[in-house]
This record gives C-alpha cells, sequence and structure tokens, in this order.
C-alpha cells in the first residue's frame, strides 16, 4: 500500500488548537506520511516551524497571501523578507507560499497585491525555492506576471524540478495548460468530490497524473462526506479515490503517483 502526500494544510489555525496531535496521528494512521503545512502570514511562520520541529514527516512553506498585502508594503517587506529568509534557511522549510492573486475579496488593491507577489517572487528565485500560488479570479493577471519569472516551457509530462504548485486549481483548462506548460503542478482539492463541480472533474479528467499533487487546505474544503464539518489531513485518501475514479485508476495508482510528483515538487529524498 502507498503512502499519501498532503501538501496543503493550515494546521496551526486556531480550529486545531483542541486536538492537533490527534488530527496529526489520525492522518498518519491514513496512511498520509508526508504533509506540509502551510504558514501564509508571518504570524504563524514560527507555528509552522515549530511543527516540523516535533514531527519529522511535517515540512513548512512559508508565505505572505495577497490577503496581507496591506500589512506588507513597501515600509515592512525589508524587515519581513529578513526574517523569512533566515526562516528559509531551515531544511524543513521546502518552499515559499501560500502567494498570489485574490480578486475575489479584494481586501487589498490589484497594486498592493502585484507588489507583494513579486517581491516573493524575486526571493524564490534569488534561492531557488518551489512556490505554492494562490489565485482567486484572477488568472490573466496571474499568468502575465509568473510567465515573467519562468518564461521557460516544460511540454513533457515529468518534470524533474517543477516550479511550483498552482493551490486549489480553480479555472478553466486553458489557464491550467498555460501553467503546466510553464512547469507548474495542479492542486486537487476536496471540492473534486462535490456533485456539481462539473468543470473541476473535467479538468482533473484532462489533467496528466504526471502534473497533480493532493491537498485538503483544512480546516477549509472539507470532501463531500464531510461537508459543513472542519476538514483534516486524514481526508487525502477520499481526494485520491475521486480522482482515481475519474481518471478510471486505483487509489493506490493515484497515491504512488501523486506522492512522487509532492516529493519531487518540495525536493523531498
Amino acid at each position: 500500500m502507498t503512502d499519501f502526500f498532503e501538501t496543503h494544510m493550515h494546521l496551526t489555525d486556531g480550529q486545531f488548537d483542541s486536538d492537533r496531535s490527534e488530527v496529526i496521528a489520525r492522518a498518519y494512521v491514513a496512511r498520509v506520511r508526508y504533509m506540509v503545512e502551510i504558514a501564509e502570514s508571518p504570524e504563524n511562520w514560527d507555528a509552522a516551524v515549530d511543527l516540523t520541529e516535533k514531527y519529522s514527516f511535517i515540512y513548512a512553506s512559508l508565505g505572505i497571501h495577497p490577503h496581507h498585502a496591506h500589512d506588507s508594503g513597501p515600509d515592512q517587506w525589508p524587515s519581513l523578507e529578513k526574517r523569512l529568509r533566515e526562516l528559509l534557511k531551515n531544511p524543513k522549510v521546502v518552499a515559499i507560499g501560500e502567494f498570489g492573486l485574490d480578486y475575489f475579496r479584494m481586501r487589498n488593491t490589484r497594486e498592493e497585491q502585484e507588489c507583494l507577489f513579486r517581491r516573493q517572487l524575486d526571493l524564490a528565485r534569488e534561492l531557488d525555492k518551489p512556490v505554492v500560488i494562490h489565485c482567486r479570479d484572477a488568472h490573466a493577471d496571474l499568468q502575465k506576471v509568473l510567465l515573467e519569472y519562468y518564461p521557460e516551457t516544460a511540454p513533457k509530462f515529468e518534470l524533474p524540478r517543477p516550479n511550483g504548485v498552482i493551490h486549489c486549481f480553480s479555472g478553466v483548462f486553458s489557464d491550467a495548460q498555460v501553467y503546466m506548460m510553464h512547469g507548474f503542478l495542479m492542486g486537487i482539492d476536496g471540492p473534486v468530490t462535490y456533485p456539481n463541480a462539473k468543470l473541476l472533474q473535467e479538468n482533473v479528467l484532462r489533467f496528466p497524473v504526471e502534473r497533480m499533487v493532493l491537498e485538503t487546505d483544512c480546516p477549509y474544503l472539507p470532501p463531500q462526506a464531510i461537508r459543513g464539518q472542519r476538514n483534516d489531513p486524514a481526508q487525502i485518501p477520499a481526494i485520491a479515490a475521486a480522482v482515481a475514479k475519474i481518471k478510471r485508476k486505483t487509489t493506490d495508482e493515484i497515491a504512488e503517483r501523486t506522492t512522487r510528483n509532492a516529493r519531487v515538487l518540495f525536493r523531498i529524498k
């Protein structure tokens, strides 16, 4: 039986304060043997790193979500960058993110978001780190910037060194084609299990398995079976099973391939 890889979780969220260790243990029993904690605000960077030190199978990705752009402008960035650089020296901190553009809630201006987006891309390019990209209702602008930083094309399905992952992909297939052509993987989350998520399911059918990784985004986006409840990493097998059904493969086949993809993405041997 193959192990699963949870590539995007938020276990430092306060919703897990009462039972975090139990949640992690339950996921491990469910064969989720690799996990990446996403710290998308400077406020939880240290907590994410602490989690990686407590558990050998947990890694971290640190970044600044576009919702925090107003607190991370030109005046604040130098001190934030200095702190982030120091934390990125830790070998268990495997990526930068999540960060990107969010035009759905628009808690910051497009200019503020793009400035923060570019600063983190600059850092990722300098330090040769993969990135975890957030995009909501902003694919055109996001692609324009990403292609400046990652102009090389990657037409082969198998990637020896992916540039990053598009977290919780929610665009149309032509958007995915652009990202995949420029070296990105697609993050697949709980919505793939929703009966009305026809577009996502059609996209997953068309995605090569070499370009997908599995995510929960917990405590958010629970799969259909626990809709309305708190999500957690133990739900990764349910997401894998939904992908397997769409792709006409076994759950173990999806587990093996997506785990391999994630280990290559985050450079975990």
